[in-house]
């Protein structure tokens, strides 16, 4: 017998439930192998303890309430017919989830509009109210958004425009060439022909 079997068997040889063969053949183990015969006497020692406990009395009410919860009885099938109705299916976890997502939401829409729960009254909890209070909150968030990228527009160009000025002052003066190859004369030249005017 190995150890593996004599563990399998263990629980049955000290409830004495084993055949006479098997029980024989546990005992030869037991004198052959130092950590079975140890682990024995562990679990017969676990067991004489359990015994000597005391058993454990029942409160008084535990039997009327396991009889009033049994569904035979006749209390427990006769609930009121608004909480089978109306309260159990609220009391389902996806519903105290939901509610409790309501609740939530409501205090986030609640700091949003900066309605602070120290100072909340009863017409504070108005929905039109609270409505105009979100509703005000938005508009100045999309108000200063604007705002925001208007400005950052103007900021753009007008770094563009200092930008062109400044190229604009280090490049020197060229002489401009015409199409024909002539440079333009004085103030009186004509740029186009490259001639001068003749009074």
């Amino acid at each position: 017998m190995t150890c593996a079997d004599f563990e399998i068997l263990l629980c049955d040889y000290l409830d004495g439930t084993l055949a006479t063969e098997q029980r024989a053949e546990v005992e030869r183990h037991i004198q052959t192998c130092a950590s079975c015969a140890e682990m024995t006497a562990d679990v017969r020692s676990a067991i004489s303890l359990v015994e000597r406990a005391a058993a454990p009395e029942p409160p008084a009410e535990l039997l009327t309430r396991i009889l009033h919860i049994i569904p035979g009885n006749n209390a427990a099938g006769k609930r009121p017919w608004w909480r089978r109705r109306w309260l159990e299916p609220i009391l389902q976890p996806r519903y105290a989830m939901g509610m409790a997502m309501t609740v939530l939401s409501f205090s986030m829409l609640a700091r949003f509009a900066g309605i602070e729960p120290r100072q909340l009254t009863r017409s504070d909890l108005d929905p039109v109210k609270m409505w105009i209070a979100v509703d005000d909150r938005a508009h100045r968030a999309w108000d200063k958004t604007v705002k925001y990228y208007e400005n950052l527009k103007l900021v753009i160009e007008v770094q563009s425009r200092l930008k062109e000025w400044t190229e604009q002052d280090t490049t020197p003066p060229v002489k401009k060439a015409d199409v024909g190859g002539n440079q333009t004369k004085g103030p009186r030249g004509n740029a186009a022909t490259g001639q001068s005017e003749r009074k």
